[in-house]
């Protein structure tokens, strides 16, 4: 009896610690729906898992949401149609970004045109900075990009300062990245693409913000996180870290 009521206990607790998906909300349906979308953007959302990323950010109608290093603006076009008319949008695509490639100040141009909610920025990374306190910042595959050697040494401390200063209190601040080896730290920023998910949690910690949780929508175990993300063989198919951060109250 005993070992039946530990098993019905064991169970019950995990069915507790790993909650099913909600269905997405009235407005992120919509949203991924949005005429405005391209085609390959929808055809990428299997992979992407958009709404699931929107729902650990928390981020609902009207709120007010930074898409932090927006490339291609895939996220953008989403969180437009998600925080809708009463909300806001600030599309960040670094100066420096463009500078190197003039298809992102395009893209960002592309994206952010069809929408009255959405605002594009561009200032240097290193100076990034937003009109108005915002409930959530998201950035997705980028944050390596702070430890690129063409950035000073010490970059990423200052941005995630600004990142922290820009949030309201309880703001979320969530990152995506590709997975570097763990004890690499941010090693291979520059030749792989990728960071380790300690340095990275380690780093956004030590400006303040409060780590909540880890979330395993990207995981891809057959990625050894020693191949460039960007080479055919691994593109689109690399292990990812999903990590939620809080600005404390």
């Amino acid at each position: 009896m005993t070992r039946r009521i530990a098993l019905t206990l064991a169970v019950a607790f995990a069915c507790l610690a790993v909650p099913a998906s909600a269905a997405p909300s009235a407005a992120v349906t919509a949203a991924l729906a949005d005429a405005n979308r391209p085609d390959a953007d929808k055809a990428r959302d299997a992979a992407r898992k958009p709404a699931e990323l929107l729902a650990l950010a928390n981020v609902k109608p009207g709120a007010k949401v930074g898409d932090f290093i927006m490339g291609g603006g895939y996220l953008t076009r989403i969180l437009a149609g998600a925080v809708g008319p009463t909300g806001k949008v600030y599309a960040y695509q670094p100066a420096e970004f463009i500078a190197f490639r003039a298809a992102y100040g395009e893209e960002q141009k592309a994206a952010s045109a069809p929408y009255k909610n959405v605002v594009p920025l561009n200032q240097s990374l290193t100076a990034v900075g937003f009109p108005e306190p915002l409930d959530a910042i998201i950035t997705v595959q980028n944050y390596h990009d702070m430890h690129l050697k063409a950035f000073p040494a010490g970059a990423a401390d200052a941005i995630n300062k600004k990142l922290f200063d820009a949030l309201k209190p309880g703001g979320t601040f969530l990152v995506v990245d590709h997975s570097a080896a763990d004890g690499s730290g941010f090693r291979d920023s520059d030749t792989l693409h990728r960071a380790d998910k300690a340095a990275v949690r380690a780093e956004i910690e030590k400006a303040g913000f409060r780590f909540e949780r880890e979330a395993d929508l990207y995981r891809a175990p057959a990625d050894d996180r020693t191949v460039n993300v960007f080479r055919p063989e691994i593109r689109g198919k690399t292990d990812q870290f999903t990590l939620v951060f809080r600005k404390p109250s």
